[in-house]
């Protein structure tokens, strides 16, 4: 297989998780606030074929769920009467690209039945419907941090070893400091000043700048090597030889060789954000309830008693695993094709 055919595969399972967040109102169930307060922490339902007759089903459907008299947060199905798994399903409606507010959902079933693929947290919110309006939040937030920190570290360690001198000395003690503060106590110490309640975009600002911020500073110092070696290669001597201005060998020659390291570092930072994403989210920094994002949705393990009961609401721990993993296998493939395409 071709260099480039080792790595489109890959790149169109990565585009899928994007485009899954990106239409997730689409293959969500129910909104990401949709509360069934009959239902607090319902368990994932199950799919039947057969019925309780014996008879095969092609549509596959569920039963509905109630409370057991004896214990109210433990459900049994209600085999009276069976719902049937609809595809393009009219539900609710949901907004589409900031402009659009179509009511089609991929899958569903009728009321008074509910299907909770991933089972139904507190409030009997939808896990699978949170999960997917959540990677909106956490998926984009890693991707536009991790772009900010590329945009920073290529101008501030592209600038350090092109110009060298005091400039490269600024830059390099700039870095230093940026490495050294433990930035996330003083995200906690800011977030301490700001009101208690942020509207989303604000929240989503502060999270992108705070992690765009703190994560430009080591790879800036890469940058700067690869700089360094390439400002001095015979080209480039040749270039300037020539009568090449600075703007120009920036453009035609060092920026060039800088783009490698910036696509195989946005490919490995991304997934980093991500997870950091969560981890403040988590610490209160960040989207809050009931907005959803991947952090607010494992905020929950913080409680012993969810822990030991309810076992479905550890499933979102599961899912960026596998989006983790496929970015891992990206950079690879990424990092092996520039090493041989040099």
């Amino acid at each position: 297989m071709t260099k480039t055919g080792r790595l489109m595969p890959v790149l169109a399972v990565l585009a899928g998780f994007h485009l899954l967040s990106v239409f997730a109102g689409f293959f969500a169930p129910y909104r990401f606030d949709t509360q069934d307060r009959d239902h607090p922490y319902a368990p994932p339902v199950r799919i039947h074929f057969v019925d309780g007759a014996g008879k095969f089903h092609l549509r596959p459907f569920v039963y509905p769920i109630r409370s057991r008299e004896d214990a109210p947060l433990e459900y049994e199905e209600d085999r009276a009467a069976a719902y049937p798994l609809r595809f393009f399903t009219a539900g609710e409606s949901y907004t589409l690209l900031w402009i659009f507010h179509p009511q089609t959902h991929f899958f569903g079933v009728e009321a008074p039945a509910r299907i909770y693929l991933m089972g139904a947290d507190g409030f009997g919110r939808d896990q699978l419907s949170r999960v997917l309006y959540g990677s909106q939040v956490s998926l984009f937030a890693g991707l536009l941090a991790s772009t900010l920190a590329v945009v920073a570290w290529l101008g501030i360690g592209g600038l350090a070893g092109f110009f060298g001198g005091w400039v490269d000395q600024l830059a390099m003690r700039l870095a230093e400091v940026f490495m050294a503060v433990p930035w996330l106590y003083l995200l906690l110490a800011v977030r301490a000043f700001l009101p208690l309640q942020m509207n989303q975009a604000a929240a989503i600002v502060l999270v992108v700048s705070a992690l765009g911020m703190t994560g430009w500073a080591g790879s800036a110092r890469l940058v700067r090597g690869v700089v360094l070696s390439a400002k001095e290669r015979n080209f480039v001597l040749a270039a300037r030889g020539f009568g090449g201005s600075a703007a120009y060998v920036w453009k035609r020659h060092i920026l060039p060789a800088c783009l490698g390291v910036a696509a195989t570092q946005l490919t490995l930072l991304t997934p980093q954000f991500i997870l950091a994403e969560a981890i403040l989210a988590i610490c209160g920094i960040g989207i809050g309830e009931p907005a959803a994002s991947w952090g607010t949705l494992l905020a929950v393990a913080q409680r012993y008693p969810v822990l030991v009961s309810y076992w479905w609401m550890l499933l979102p721990v599961l899912v960026p695993v596998p989006l983790f993993f496929t970015y891992q296998i990206f950079a690879d493939r990424l990092q092996s094709r520039l090493q041989l395409d040099v």
